[in-house]
């Protein structure tokens, strides 16, 4: 042939990173394709390329007989016996055919885009193959091409996509900057399979620590849970179950060499880690640091706590935007819910005014009151607070009788709020009300002579006016 087809089929078998027998097995395939567009029966057609000779062979396998009904299935004895001379009536014999020949220029072009989608589907099936495998695990490459927002990252055996979603807040890319990051997902569909990558996955951040500490990669050190706002902040809780290592330590390193490494990948996300601990309440206070706990108020069946901090230390324990308890939440897996010590205090004593027993509710006998107490609900207030999932948990009541003491208990508690608010609005519209001025009666101040002297004995006596004059004087004028 004009080209080493050899040559050729390794090169795509090297570039492709497909094994060279499939390349062979593929060509094979598209030619006999193309053969079925010529041919009507093909089924007694088959290609076989000889690595030794470098050729490519098309093979028809025909009958021999006496007389040829179907040429393109039966040879005669003569023509036969030109191929093979021991050829006999009866016997199948291999005629190799010029496929340039028999097919034409069309023909050939169309086995070639055959061989190419062919090539293309082998190619994503290996990719597909090798990658979904991988999911969960951290991959390297390079940034091709950012699109949208969304960046392009050649594998070297494949390409993936980073999606804006799944980017570091604030993160920005260049062409030709090596990125790590987790395999999230790998998607087969018809333009070939679609790898998902991500960086604020929090399996991103075990993976991280998992090649930062040996003693994680080792299992020496086990990261029990991860709590992550990307960017930003996370919280990593650790553990070892050999006494002699401290696991936050391992995992800070000397003089924090292996924390900061992570820290310069996350695009300087700040990391702090937790000692894990199988006591919730020790957990919870730990995940709270650097804020100093003063006490913990534990329901269990709602899985919540009421933490109380000093009063100077309440922002510092909920964190900037409610950051530090809400990581703290989602490490331990616990609803915290932090109070200062005064706001605290001022709860408990307006709860101890206020709360009823439980058994003064309508329909909770002895036997339910007491059941109810042992699950730290001792007061009406509380049944109201509790949903019916945690209600049923406790022996002996069913969703029904749950739903229903749960209605009462919140009718009752909107009962007495209701006289409370009123009572409260009484008291401040008595208290913002003026004092009206003191209303006099007319016999208060209009007495008789007697009495109006009587109250009038401190005013001085007016002097009496010299009538004798006047009479003179009115005299002298007549």
């Amino acid at each position: 042939m004009a080209f080493d087809m050899l040559e050729a089929m390794t090169l795509i078998a090297r570039e492709k990173n497909i094994d060279f027998d499939t390349v062979v097995e593929t060509l094979e395939a598209s030619l006999l394709a193309a053969a079925k567009k010529k041919y009507a029966y093909t089924d007694n057609i088959s290609f076989k390329f000889d690595k030794k000779n470098n050729e490519l062979f098309m093979i028809a396998v025909k009958k021999v007989v006496a007389k040829v009904a179907d040429p393109s299935l039966e040879i005669s004895l003569e023509e036969a016996q030109e191929i093979d001379a021991e050829a006999e009536l009866g016997d199948e014999i291999d005629i190799y055919l010029d496929f340039e020949a028999e097919f034409g220029r069309n023909a050939i072009a169309s086995a070639k885009q055959i061989l190419i989608q062919k090539i293309r589907d082998v190619e994503h099936e290996r990719i597909y193959s090798e990658y979904i495998d991988k999911v969960g695990t951290l991959v390297s490459g390079v940034v091709q091409q950012i699109d949208k927002g969304n960046v392009i990252i050649n594998l070297g055996r494949g390409e993936a996509i980073l999606p804006g979603k799944e980017q570091i807040p604030n993160e920005k890319f260049r062409q030709g900057d090596r990125v790590r990051a987790l395999i999230l997902d790998v998607q087969n569909t018809p333009r070939g399979p679609q790898i998902v990558l991500s960086r604020v996955n929090e399996e991103f951040l075990r993976n991280l620590f998992a090649l930062e500490v040996p003693e994680i990669y080792e299992r020496v050190i086990e990261i029990k849970a991860i709590a992550r706002e990307p960017g930003e902040r996370a919280k990593v809780a650790v553990y070892s179950s050999d006494e002699r290592i401290d696991p936050v330590g391992a995992c800070v390193g000397i003089k924090g060499v292996r924390v900061q490494s992570i820290v310069r990948e996350l695009n300087n996300e700040r990391i702090d880690i937790v000692p894990y601990s199988s006591n919730s309440e020790v957990f919870v206070t730990r995940a709270l640091a650097p804020a100093k706990v003063i006490t913990i108020d534990v329901f269990e069946l709602e899985k919540k706590m009421t933490v109380v901090v000093e009063d100077e230390k309440l922002s510092l324990a909920i964190g900037r935007n409610g950051q530090n308890a809400r990581l703290a939440s989602k490490l331990t897996g616990w609803k915290v819910n932090i109070l200062s010590e005064t706001e605290y205090n001022e709860n408990k004593r307006r709860e101890a005014e206020m709360l009823v027993p439980v058994g003064q509710l309508e329909g909770v006998g002895e036997k339910i009151r007491d059941r109810l107490v042992d699950a730290d609900i001792s007061s009406i207030q509380r049944l109201a607070q509790t949903s019916a999932e945690t209600l049923i948990k406790i022996e002996g009541l069913g969703q029904k009788t749950a739903e229903t003491l749960i209605n009462r208990a919140k009718e009752f508690v909107a009962r007495l709020e209701q006289e409370q608010q009123a009572k409260e609005a009484l008291a401040k519209a008595e208290s913002e009300k003026e004092p009206e001025p003191e209303k006099l009666e007319a016999s208060d101040v209009f007495h008789d002579d007697e009495e109006y002297v009587s109250e009038a004995d401190d005013v001085p006596e007016a002097t009496a006016p010299d009538f004798e004059g006047v009479e003179e004087d009115e005299d002298d004028k007549g």
